[in-house]
């Protein structure tokens, strides 16, 4: 009798990919991760271009990337690596709490960002977390990071661009904000990467922000703001209000 192929994928263990300059670092992860029974290394890397070819070769469901290279960093070729495979879930793993380079790796689809500091326990759980599809960014990593672009433009500022941006450009700004790159939002919106480029520089120029990170935080802000109860002075009698 054969096997459902759809049971064997299940069962199939979770496989991971490790991308770190140091070996003793590899080989301390590559241990911990093959000593559990739903986890396997199908391959590792030492710097950024070994990583860029054999990832697509290997096909691994999570890639764990240090962010600092001799040869580049993780967050580009988290970038890199998810245009071409959409699938990829990416592991940010430092030993620096950098929030320029946490925000980075919102912005290139990283699911996780966690410090080598963790314990093993927690790296385990935290690969098995993004392999199921959830995001694993700490939250006070990620408060501290938007509270300090915050005014990055003024307030004022923000709401006149945004009210300046066509429906087009709305829609492209939303999906930066989500963090896909402009290959994934040409194919989620029907339009040619080129134009997609185009766009975001358009509504880069009318936001009055150069950095692409910038106006994702401004769709990000917009998007709360949108969900926001209104509050507002209580109506009076003469307004309709509930007459006492």
């Amino acid at each position: 009798m054969t096997e459902n192929p759809a049971d064997a994928r299940t069962k199939a263990p979770v496989s991971v990919f490790l991308l770190d300059d140091h070996e003793v670092v590899r080989r301390g992860v590559h241990d911990l991760l093959d000593a559990e029974p739903d986890l396997t290394v199908v391959g590792e890397a030492n710097t950024a271009e070994q990583a860029l070819v054999r990832v697509p070769a290997l096909r691994p469901r999570v890639a764990i990337l240090d962010v600092r290279l001799p040869d580049g960093d993780g967050v580009s070729v988290c970038r890199e690596l998810r245009s071409r495979m959409p699938d990829l879930v990416c592991l940010m793993l430092t030993s620096f709490d950098d929030e320029e380079a946490l925000l980075d790796a919102i912005m290139a689809g990283a699911a996780g960002y966690v410090l080598k500091q963790i314990t093993g326990t927690d790296l385990v759980n935290a690969v098995r977390t993004v392999a199921s599809g959830q995001s694993l960014l700490d939250a006070g990593a990620t408060a501290r990071v938007m509270a300090r672009l915050r005014g990055e433009p003024k307030q004022e500022e923000r709401q006149g661009g945004l009210s300046g941006l066509s429906e087009r450009e709305r829609e492209i700004l939303a999906l930066v904000g989500e963090g896909l790159t402009n290959r994934e939002i040409g194919k989620r919106l029907y339009l040619a990467e080129k134009t997609v480029k185009n766009n975001i520089s358009r509504l880069l120029a009318k936001l009055g922000v150069e950095r692409r990170v910038q106006a994702a935080v401004i769709a990000t802000q917009a998007l709360a703001a949108s969900q926001e109860p209104r509050t507002g002075p209580a109506a009076s009698p003469r307004d309709g209000g509930p007459r006492h």
